[in-house]
């Protein structure tokens, strides 16, 4: 993952030395939305086929995420030493702006509870992304396909019209996570009725990547690394228990049902649903069905976490 892991390396470093960084959310947005698309492109026939088989994935991810918040509510309390509305927020394996702002709405932290959030993205992306690569061999397939460059003006127009109509579309709905939900349902429905075959180009995804990358650094703008250094170190150990509560669960689950134990990983770790959909997609894995996991995952936790919460 070099554009990402790159991009968000290095800015990362830079928010934390103080240099004047800003992340343009509606840019981000936008590439969010073209990775959407391409994720909806990884959706055909005899994976929809086999979606009604996911149901020991989903009821995984419901069972390990309410584990997540129990354990890293507990860690955050006793060794975070964080007050009870920061910690629970800041436990929630997903949703990362929605529990910033219930969290804030609740009486919590809110600096705390994002920075919380973005370190456990960061640690989670380094660290699955570097297991697979050293520790099982796994070589990355790319993005980036022959085929790709030969991408014809109605696909194009099919593929902006994907990413144009689905955002706006999600957000009237109310949907989470809508700039990647929305596109992704558009080109999942256009690719699986045969409208389209095609990819956005490789370019724009590695673009996209890019942009990923750095908004996930620069949401350490304005912090001092030797002011929030206890921060960013509790919660890479809240993420560590994280990422060891999905590797469990999907060993376990991976012998019930016979499933890819790799899918199932990506499908139940803690980072972003687009930072482990792209992971899913360099690796050649399952990316259909580790989004899918993920869109479910959120979905849950925006509408039961505050619920539990109260």
């Amino acid at each position: 993952l070099p554009w990402m892991l790159g991009a968000m390396s290095f800015v990362t470093i830079a928010a934390l030395s103080g240099a004047p960084v800003a992340s343009a959310p509606r840019f981000r947005n936008a590439m969010v939305a073209v990775l959407g698309v391409l994720l909806g492109s990884q959706f055909n026939a005899e994976i929809f086929a086999r979606i009604a088989d996911w149901y020991v994935g989903l009821a995984g991810v419901a069972a390990s995420s309410g584990l997540m918040i129990v354990l890293c509510t507990f860690y955050y309390r006793k060794v975070g030493g964080y007050d009870r509305t920061s910690a629970y927020f800041s436990s929630i394996p997903g949703g990362l702006s929605e529990m910033m702002v219930l969290g804030e709405a609740m009486g919590g932290d809110a600096r705390r509870i994002s920075l919380s959030h973005g370190v456990r993205i960061l640690t989670a992306v380094f660290l699955i992304a570097f297991y697979f690569r050293l520790f099982e061999g796994y070589q990355p397939v790319g993005l980036i396909g022959a085929e790709v460059s030969a991408l014809g003006w109605q696909d194009g127009l099919v593929l902006l019209a994907c990413a144009a109509l689905g955002w706006p579309g999600a957000r009237l709905l109310r949907v989470p996570a809508a700039q990647l939900v929305g596109p992704l349902a558009l080109s999942a429905a256009a690719h699986l009725s045969g409208l389209i075959g095609a990819m956005p180009p490789g370019e724009i995804v590695a673009a996209a990547q890019v942009a990923l990358g750095a908004a996930i650094g620069a949401r350490f703008v304005g912090a001092r690394f030797r002011e929030i250094w206890r921060i960013m170190f509790i919660s890479v150990g809240a993420a560590m228990i994280m990422v060891a509560i999905a590797a469990a669960f999907a060993l376990i689950l991976g012998e019930i049902s016979g499933s890819s134990k790799t899918a199932l990983f990506l499908a139940l770790a803690p980072g972003g649903l687009a930072e482990m959909s792209i992971i899913a997609l360099s690796f050649g894995t399952a990316a259909a069905f580790v989004s899918t996991h993920h869109i479910v995952r959120i979905i849950i936790l925006v509408v039961v976490a505050p619920a539990i919460f109260r």
